[in-house]
């Protein structure tokens, strides 16, 4: 069943933590350079600050991209907001990227259990229900966000999800679960990527998107075997891929 996320034109191009190959991951630099390349979606990472806020970083730690150090959910907001990544850039708000770009859909990774009601607040006092899917490596934290949303939203596959597709439990009973639980794509790394696999999503009528691809050969290949959306981190490479092939789909197409 199409839902707003995924009606635009097939297949769909990713910036991936806005494009960090071109700026710093999840920073405002990298998610503008990428809508100004036309980009209509965005994928982030959201964790929570300890006074409730939601922020786009992708670390459990401070450490490996910023100026701090430690838990960013042991920091209050106004302490990260002081923080910059790469010396340079603020760590923004979940709220203001939605704002900045009503056109621009994100794909969002939940990434502490704090952010989950944090979302479901977010996407209440935003509206942008249709313009996001929430995605996780927790299960557990998909069933919650699931729970602590007034209204349904796109949602990737949990790991279990993955598993059943990967061994091969009939498309019919995949197709059932996932119309259940609002599931309307996969998000699987390269490897995982194989024909099989992308046959028996599809026959579940799953789209899916294939992360992180940075590699110009790698992208045709899964393109060719019809990956449905590609996540990179070279959005400039990946748009150029995409106008050669005739697939580019600039925001504002529709």
């Amino acid at each position: 069943m199409p839902v707003t996320f995924l009606d635009f034109p097939r297949p769909h191009a990713f910036a991936h933590r806005g494009g960090a190959a071109h700026a710093p991951e999840n920073s405002w630099t990298a998610f503008e350079h990428a809508v100004k390349l036309g980009y209509a979606y965005l994928e982030t990472d959201a964790r929570a600050t300890s006074d409730g806020r939601l922020v786009a970083f992708h670390d459990r730690t401070l450490d490996r991209v910023t100026d701090g150090s430690g838990p960013i959910g042991s920091r209050t907001y106004r302490e990260v907001s002081a923080l910059r990544v790469a010396d340079s850039e603020p760590i923004p708000l979940i709220e203001d990227l939605l704002g900045t770009w009503p056109d621009v859909r994100f794909n969002i990774d939940l990434k502490d259990e704090p952010g989950v009601a944090l979302l479901a607040d977010v996407l209440r006092r935003t509206g942008a229900w249709d313009r996001v899917c929430v995605t996780s490596f927790s299960a557990q934290r998909l069933a919650a966000a699931r729970r602590a949303m007034s209204r349904p939203v796109c949602m990737s596959t949990s790991p279990v999800g993955i598993g059943a597709i990967r061994i091969g439990v009939p498309h019919a009973i995949v197709a059932a679960r996932c119309a259940r639980l609002s599931v309307r794509c996969t998000q699987v790394p390269t490897r995982m990527a194989t024909g099989p696999y992308l046959r028996r999503a599809h026959a579940a009528g799953l789209g899916v998107h294939v992360w992180t691809v940075n590699d110009r050969s790698d992208m045709i290949r899964l393109l060719d075997l019809g990956a449905d959306g590609i996540m990179t981190d070279q959005t400039d490479l990946l748009r150029e891929v995409l106008i050669t092939r005739g697939q580019w789909h600039p925001r504002g197409a529709l």
